[in-house]
């Protein structure tokens, strides 16, 4: 009986398929003789209380100039299906975490839903990481900017960014005394006129190895790829992030990103977060990245690997961990 794979994702149409793991996922399932099929937010819903979403059978192709092609979207319950790859990019906004409510629903009726829909709930990119200080540099998540203003006095340097961004968007670098300190904090904060509304943001000592690269190490089942992919910043820019202008180079694993890898893999493992991406600057975890996690197919190009490949066969060998 032939299997079946349902992504959720963002546009199809707008993807780079050079560096796309979530499309790297689909022609791995494809290979592998798996019936694709695709849904965006708006196609999730509950029937009184079952799992339903419209879904379009979807084929892909490795070609720039034509990457996929969708069928007439039907109607359908979602435990009927065999897996739904979650591949939402941020942010985890409210509408978010109700598809995570619908996709639990599934879950329950026996679908294997990577990564786990209470775990993209609980785990924040963010502060899921400080549930290991011991593998980071100095950190604060705070909505006082006063607080916010003692770390950067106390550190000399520091990092601002915002709780739910992606790509290296709305991240600041910052020196003590720096006039420009309040207005950055005015942008992350954006509350209102006495404070109310205000929105937590993190900071962090800032990391000199940076410009060495912000290392993504991609873990399955809590096991890392050997290799990491550096993302090198450029010019006069600070970010790393391939979104920002980063140039990726893959680099085997150190000594001292095993053991970041091995004191949170077994935490990832009990939670079915299945396939996650620490990042990692010089000696420290910075972020643990549980929604869309990305570099695959540039470790892929670089070392002849198929992490993709490396998914599957873990989902097949334990279709569920939880």
């Amino acid at each position: 009986m032939t299997r079946s794979v349902a992504v959720l994702m963002d546009p199809i149409g707008a993807i780079k398929i050079a560096k796309d793991t979530t499309f790297a996922m689909l022609l791995e399932a494809q290979r592998r003789g798996y019936a694709l099929f695709y849904m965006e937010q708006g196609d999730l819903a509950l029937r009184d209380g079952a799992p339903w979403a419209r879904l379009a059978p979807l084929a892909v192709k490795d070609d720039p100039s034509g990457w996929y092609t969708l069928g007439t979207p039907a109607w359908r319950d979602l435990r009927e299906l065999d897996v739904v790859l979650m591949r939402k990019d941020p942010p985890v906004d409210a509408q978010f975490i109700y598809d995570t409510m619908v996709l639990e629903a599934a879950q329950r009726g026996g679908v294997q839903v990577v990564n786990d829909p209470r775990a993209l709930r609980d785990c924040n990119e963010k502060v899921f990481a400080l549930h290991f200080p011991h593998c980071m540099a100095p950190t604060l998540v705070a909505r006082d900017p006063a607080e916010l203003r003692r770390f950067v006095a106390e550190h000399g340097q520091a990092v601002l960014k915002p709780l739910d961004g992606m790509g290296g968007r709305g991240i600041f670098h910052v020196k003590a005394g720096d006039k420009n300190l309040n207005s950055m904090l005015e942008t992350l904060l954006a509350g209102g006129p006495h404070g109310e509304g205000r929105q937590f943001t993190v900071a962090q000592k800032f990391i000199p190895q940076i410009s060495a690269g912000d290392k993504r190490i991609l873990l399955i089942d809590g096991e890392p790829v050997p290799y990491a992919l550096a993302r090198i910043p450029q010019g006069d820019e600070f970010r790393g992030n391939l979104a920002a202008g980063g140039r990726g180079e893959g680099v085997p694993l150190s000594e001292r990103d095993r053991w970041i890898a091995a004191q949170v893999g077994p935490e990832l493992r009990r939670r079915g977060l299945r396939f996650v991406g620490l990042d990692v600057i010089g000696d420290y975890l910075t972020e643990i990245n549980v929604t869309s996690p990305t570099c695959a197919r540039e470790l892929d190009a670089q070392f002849g690997l198929n992490i993709a490949g490396t998914l599957f066969d873990a989902l097949e060998a334990e279709p569920a961990l939880t």
